[in-house]
């Protein structure tokens, strides 16, 4: 099966590459714009295994018209930070040329050469109002659900199903992935190809790009690792906040699952997540760093940024039900590999784009 990879050189692409190098059954090719920090890198890295890498900008039609015909496109590409267009570092034009104008283009290639599409969507298309006012407790240094009280349609303590509010506001950045879910599945139901949709939660492992609003527990281990300035910022300075975590490794097997699948009557949307046992907060996180590396000050930082949330864990069982899917990496093995590459690779905060 010839499989097409946007955004090969980021942290999520180059990992699904690397595992499905070695396995050895599909013929590969990436594509990059490579903007981001810490992309040539990992461009070397692909190439040096024999992977073709290709430098394409899907935000631009006639790249993706050149792209060879491929089976399958796994569409990793897309600028992940949920403070994009409101940071100063990207503008809000841009995120929507990446995350939503960018899929357009993906899905016309699709339609063109009947290809499948895995799509990997994320958390951050659910509803913010009805999580930030979630009850909580603090338990252990950590938010957890306080289950005693009325919850949402779509929480349990298991975690935000793929019934939970959609609705605005879900911040510019859950916009474009959500109106991309939309999109894609439209397309494949007009032109008759297959697309799955897998919404993630925080993905994390050695390699991950560090920055704060990107790859939260790569940031926090390499930080902690070279003693630079870390905070817990809102939720009264804590570091109470929870979020589960997913090695993108462990996505592979389901992908493989998708990519041949023939029964429509399977689950368009899934949730992937680490779910509740994977789930740590800063302050835990900051407790495991504590053991390995000893003392480093975290300053707290009760003002709050825009679309920070107390607790986001995902329910992952249609996944589990639907396709036997379930991760096989806990946090503290993701958190042992983020620390063996940070030790590995000193100026990585550095040369990943760290601020």
């Amino acid at each position: 099966m010839k499989i097409l990879l946007t955004g090969a050189c980021g942290f999520v692409g180059s990992t699904l590459i690397r595992r499905w190098v070695e396995r050895g059954t599909h013929e590969l090719v990436g594509l990059d714009n490579f903007v981001r920090p810490g992309s040539e890198q990992n461009r070397a890295a692909l190439r040096a295994l024999g992977v073709t890498v290709r430098h394409a900008d899907i935000r631009l039609a006639s790249d993706v018209e050149a792209l060879p015909a491929a089976d399958v496109v796994v569409d990793a590409a897309a600028n992940p930070a949920v403070l994009a267009g409101v940071d100063g570092h990207i503008s809000s034009r841009q995120l929507v040329e990446h995350n939503l104008i960018g899929t357009v283009n993906v899905l016309e290639y699709c339609r063109r050469h009947q290809a499948a599409l895995v799509m990997l969507s994320t958390s951050r298309v659910y509803a913010l109002t009805p999580i930030a006012g979630l009850p909580v407790l603090v338990v252990n240094d950590a938010f957890e659900l306080d289950v005693g009280r009325p919850l949402p349609s779509g929480v349990t303590a298991g975690g935000i199903d793929e019934t939970f509010s959609t609705s605005p506001p879900i911040s510019l950045y859950g916009a474009t992935k959500l109106a991309s879910e939309q999109l894609a599945l439209e397309y494949g139901s007009t032109y008759d190809f297959p697309v799955w949709v897998n919404r993630c939660g925080v993905l994390a492992g050695a390699g991950q790009f560090g920055r704060a609003d990107q790859g939260i527990f790569a940031y926090w281990v390499n930080s902690w690792l070279r003693k630079r300035p870390l905070r817990y910022i809102g939720f009264g300075g804590q570091g109470h906040q929870v979020r589960d975590c997913l090695h993108p490794a462990d996505l592979v097997p389901l992908i493989e699952q998708q990519m041949t699948a023939s029964d429509r009557a399977l689950p368009r949307v899934v949730n992937v997540g680490g779910g509740a046992a994977s789930a740590r907060s800063l302050a835990q996180v900051s407790a495991w760093c504590r053991s390995r590396l000893g003392e480093h000050a975290v300053e707290p930082f009760v003002e709050a940024r825009p679309f920070d949330v107390p607790w986001m864990v995902l329910d992952a069982s249609r996944a589990r039900d639907s396709w036997n899917w379930a991760p096989s990496r806990t946090t503290e093995d993701i958190l042992e590999e983020i620390l063996r590459h940070a030790t590995e690779h000193p100026e990585w905060l550095d040369i990943s784009g760290h601020a």
